[in-house]
């Protein structure tokens, strides 16, 4: 059995979406073990009358609830019965349990993992890496999207290392193409960093680095993941994601400011809808953590049911594949870092 945790308090459609993914989860990973972390009485009665393997689901009962405006420090030393901080702790504390997911708190849930579960054996900094579609149907990762706002360097390198073995072993993308987010496609671009990142890059074994991404490419399919500091990767994203629900907003308020258009959108009623699924960031799951001891999964805090499953999923295809041994033993090849 694979016994991976699910806080289910945190989130804009906690506990719902938190059972309603983590039932449909089950039904479809029979050696799947879930153990949901929240106040018992409302999961209880959340989950009565639900037609699933009680032989595969236990609660943890945990009735406080972080919020995303308290100090992730304070957090840890204050909200021990909080769902995410008992998840935690359970992950640390029971070798069988491979990971943990949650939508709550960004900065609690990165503090309580790299505090309490450490880090992979010569990793540096463990890093976020979310998924995207792109326009040739394939998907993009971005490491890092907000762990790390600075960075050196090795720490780039790293994260290329991690995000082409997790594209490679969970998402089955043969020889992932990497590239290094800057300013501009040609090698003497950027600051120093970036300059010094990219050499080192050019002569790290075993990942296709293909050389640097501007940001307008992002989506256009002729990258698998692109390395970057959080601060830079986080604006990345949302910029990405933002821009792309405006437009599908302004072309609804086009189409209805006009007959003739509403009738063409009639007869692509069908596309429209095919490409709204295709944009849907609830399809493509969470940003996992990349670099800790054992499978942290961050959902977005807006998650609903389908994204929740597929944050599950995330972190039980990272089990089976042993990501984490496979990135310790190719980070290892290289010389031992220091905490910088």
């Amino acid at each position: 059995m694979i016994k991976i945790i699910v806080d289910c308090f945190g989130g804009d459609h906690s506990p719902d979406a938190n059972i309603d993914g983590s039932l449909s989860a089950l039904a479809k990973m029979p050696d799947l073990y879930l153990i949901l972390t929240g106040d018992e009485a409302i999961l209880k009665a959340k989950l009565e009358g639900r037609d699933y393997d009680h032989a595969r689901l236990e609660i943890v009962h945990a009735p406080e609830v972080i919020g995303c405006d308290e100090k992730p420090t304070d957090v840890i030393r204050l909200k021990k019965e909080s769902s995410m901080v008992k998840g935690i702790r359970l992950l640390r504390d029971e070798d069988e349990i491979a990971g943990m997911v949650s939508v709550g708190s960004t900065g609690a849930l990165v503090t309580a993992a790299l505090v309490r579960i450490g880090r992979l054996k010569g990793v540096i900094r463990p890093a976020f890496c979310p998924i995207l579609p792109t326009m040739a149907g394939g998907i993009v990762g971005i490491c890092d999207s907000g762990a790390n706002v600075e960075v050196t360097p090795d720490h780039l390198r790293q994260f290329a290392i991690m995000s082409s073995l997790y594209l490679e072993n969970v998402y089955n993308v043969k020889n992932p193409r990497i590239a290094l987010l800057n300013v501009g496609k040609e090698a003497e671009k950027g600051d120093d960093l970036r300059k010094e990142a990219y050499k080192l890059l050019e002569t790290t074994e075993n990942i296709n680095f293909v050389g640097n991404m501007e940001s307008r490419d992002l989506l256009s399919g002729n990258y698998d993941a692109v390395v970057c500091d959080g601060f830079s990767g986080n604006v990345l994203v949302k910029t990405t994601e933002g821009t792309a629900l405006e437009l599908l907003k302004k072309i609804k308020k086009d189409i209805f400011s006009r007959t003739i258009y509403k009738i063409g959108a009639l007869l692509m009623k069908r596309m429209f809808a095919e490409e709204k699924e295709f944009m849907n960031y609830q399809n493509y799951g969470g940003s996992v953590l990349l670099g800790t001891s054992k499978v942290v999964v961050k959902g977005h805090g807006s998650s609903k049911a389908v994204a929740i499953e597929k944050c599950i999923e995330q972190a039980y295809r990272m089990k089976v594949s042993e990501l984490g041994e496979k990135i310790e033993t190719e980070i290892l090849k290289y010389e031992h870092y220091e905490d910088a």
